[in-house]
């Protein structure tokens, strides 16, 4: 089978970049042939082998010679560590530029790859997008809901506004399935966007475990010096995620402010970067918070180390619609300390965590403190033996084939005016 990715963000850097990515190499090591078009804004990034990649150029600080560069950022609906270009801010002509551009190259990318399918990311744009270029080429259609492409159309919807909500509409349309990632998601798809009832299908969202596992022979104090950090620790947390609201870091750091008292010798490490970074350093310093280190964004073989010496991994977003880095950290074995929300519950179970209610600093840092004293003990290996069985991005891969089949077999005419599918509006 050849499958072809579109997504509205690079392959790293964002939950759906991971999502995508993972799902791609999995599907490759079945012997299926892989493609994906994304954007990109550097003239060196991540190679994946035996996977067609084709990139779209945005314009970040580098002038990439030889491409066709758009003179914008590529827009986001929270931030990326790379762009904190928002959709909500687009002009009329950069909105036009970026249907323009992305159904060129999604167009050509099916004129050379010939897929028998395309799977599109976040129920956006891009996805109505591909559905206008999959119907002028007769081929199916699947896509995920991401859960802040839901954000950006409730968004749309509160400012009165129908640009990504149209294309989505038209994607719902057109695709034979709407994957979610979690029950939660699942539920607020369908009642913010409607038309997606009937055609959602829930499938566990899937780490790469040949990246993150557990490693019984990673020694902390070499990971910390590898990290900058010379002093030596008895206890380490870790938070890796994206620098922004829905995030909740600044509840992390209020919870950090409490259990340095009863824990001295503890180290949080905060992995990732976003537009709060300033604001949340300004945070640490104003509480006098003694051992918190910024890393900002790390690549994936650091995380898995960071993972495998942090004695828990927090969690602590507003909104989560599933929450990929939670996943990781217990494939390495980490147990997890997360809010009870979005899908996080879903996975979050008393033997691999704990769950607090949102906003709620003191819980957290009550729950985290009784992990670093030992008063609630996990086993470790039994966490990721437990990831490993129900999340293993491969052990989910029959799934998604399933899902593609499905809708391969189910290919029938349809009827829609020329009018339907208007780029450029």
């Amino acid at each position: 089978m050849k499958v072809l990715f579109v997504n509205h963000f690079p392959l790293t850097g964002s939950g759906s970049g991971v999502y995508t990515a993972n799902l791609a190499k999995g599907l490759q090591r079945r012997g299926n042939e892989v493609g994906i078009v994304f954007p990109e804004n550097r003239a060196e990034y991540e190679q994946y082998e035996g996977i067609n990649l084709y990139p779209v150029f945005f314009k970040n600080q580098e002038i990439i010679s030889g491409v066709n560069q758009s003179n914008m950022n590529f827009p986001c609906f929270t931030t990326h560590p790379r762009s904190v270009f928002n959709f909500r801010d687009m002009t009329t002509e950069q909105r036009k530029e970026y249907e323009d551009k992305f159904y060129k190259e999604i167009s050509e990318a099916i004129k050379s790859f010939k897929p028998d399918i395309v799977h599109a990311q976040h129920v956006w744009t891009l996805a109505g997008i591909s559905a206008k270029c999959c119907k002028e080429n007769n081929i199916p259609m699947v896509v995920t809901c991401h859960g802040t492409d839901i954000m950006g159309i409730s968004d749309e919807q509160k400012r009165g506004e129908n640009w990504g909500t149209k294309w989505a509409k038209e994607a719902v349309e057109y695709a034979n399935s709407v994957v979610t990632i979690s029950k939660d998601s699942n539920q607020l798809a369908e009642e913010v966007l409607p038309e997606t009832k009937g055609k959602t299908k829930w499938i566990r969202n899937g780490v790469d475990m040949s990246v993150f596992s557990k490693e019984d022979n990673i020694n902390k104090k070499e990971v910390l010096k590898s990290l900058g950090i010379e002093k030596e620790y008895d206890k380490v947390v870790s938070f890796v995620g994206k620098l922004t609201d829905f995030k909740g870091v600044d509840v992390l750091i209020d919870a950090v402010s409490m259990y340095e008292k009863q824990n001295p010798n503890v180290l949080t490490l905060i992995a990732g970067d976003g537009e709060l970074r300033g604001q949340l350093e300004e945070q640490v310093k104003r509480l006098g918070v003694q051992n918190l280190v910024f890393l900002g964004n790390r690549p994936q073989n650091v995380l898995k180390e960071i993972y495998n010496i942090a004695d828990c991994s927090c969690v602590p977003s507003r909104r989560e619609p599933f929450g990929l880095v939670a996943i990781e950290a217990m494939a390495c074995g980490a147990p997890v300390v997360a809010t009870n929300e979005g899908g996080l519950p879903d996975f979050v179970t008393p033997d691999v965590g704990r769950l607090v209610d949102v906003e709620d600093s003191k819980s957290l840092a009550e729950e985290v403190t009784k992990i670093l004293k030992g008063e609630i003990t996990f086993d470790r290996s039994a966490i990721s033996d437990k990831m490993r069985k129900l999340y293993s991005q491969d052990a989910l891969m029959g799934e998604f084939v399933d899902v593609y089949n499905d809708a391969i077999n189910q290919l029938k005419t349809r009827e829609y005016s020329s009018d339907d599918f208007e780029i450029g509006d």
